[in-house]
């Protein structure tokens, strides 16, 4: 009879520790559905995705790919920001340059060592496809009106910028309204992330911070992780457990077969 008391016991214990397990799986699934799922509702809200259209931007980003873009207004802009502009003297399709200059600022090229000059700072711009060493072949001073943006191309001698309209109203210059979005990464096909560069950070304003992508990519990450989780649970309880009972069976068979001889 004791025995019999104590094997019902055990079920009973083993019956509430799977319930409970249960409980919490679901939890942990229904969790990393939110993150999940949450993180990529929140990144097609805050990002849009372009294709880099020119060499114009190599090496930072290449022709054919594919970039993820913060949704943001043009009065958000930086220097060294990597913009999406549209512009109808320019183009009448999206283009991507890197902002060099807001208004108010005196660009010219080249200062010392063929190098850009902002405000009479000569920038160093590690992230430049030069050409013959220069950070133009083409020398240009320019003051930007207030409420534009000066914008040039990462390959300098390849890029249709702001230094092709300088005859133009402007100088060159585009409004900041014409701003879309800001380049944070590149998704496709080599992922990562497109840095912010210090060359600007030492001037008023500074640059800009990055977007929320990696705190995205962090929660899409970990929402997956504790689906997987949860759902592995119930199969690996399972298995667990009848791999005790045998245990218990086998074990508990011969002294059975004892008591009733």
């Amino acid at each position: 009879m004791g025995g019999a008391g104590g094997t019902n016991s055990t079920a009973r214990g083993a019956d509430g520790r799977g319930r409970l397990g249960n409980v919490l799986s679901g939890l942990v699934v229904a969790v990393g559905f939110v993150l999940f799922l949450g993180g990529f509702v929140w990144g097609a809200l805050v990002y849009q995705p372009y294709t880099v259209p020119t060499d114009s931007m190599v090496p930072t980003v290449h022709p054919g790919d594919r970039v993820l873009a913060e949704r943001v207004d043009g009065s958000e802009v930086r220097r060294g920001d990597v913009v999406v502009f549209r512009d109808a003297v320019w183009s009448d399709a999206p283009m991507v340059k890197r902002v060099v200059g807001i208004g108010g600022d005196t660009i010219s090229c080249c200062g010392k060592n063929g190098r850009l000059t902002v405000n009479g700072k000569a920038l160093d711009e590690p992230y430049l496809g030069l050409f013959k060493g220069l950070a133009s072949e083409t020398p240009f001073e320019v003051t930007v009106p207030e409420g534009k943006l000066f914008l040039l191309g990462d390959q300098r001698g390849a890029s249709l910028d702001s230094r092709s309209h300088i005859a133009e109203a402007g100088q060159g210059s585009v409004p900041r309204s014409a701003v879309t979005a800001r380049v944070d990464a590149v998704a496709w096909p080599s992922p990562g992330m497109v840095d912010r560069p210090t060359a600007f950070a030492a001037l008023p304003g500074g640059i800009s911070a990055p977007g929320p992508l990696r705190l995205q990519l962090t929660a899409v990450t970990a929402g997956a992780v504790l689906v997987l989780a949860g759902a592995a649970y119930g199969p690996l309880a399972n298995l667990l457990g009848l791999g005790r009972r045998r245990g218990r069976d086998t074990a508990g068979g011969p002294r059975e077969r004892t008591r009733v001889s």
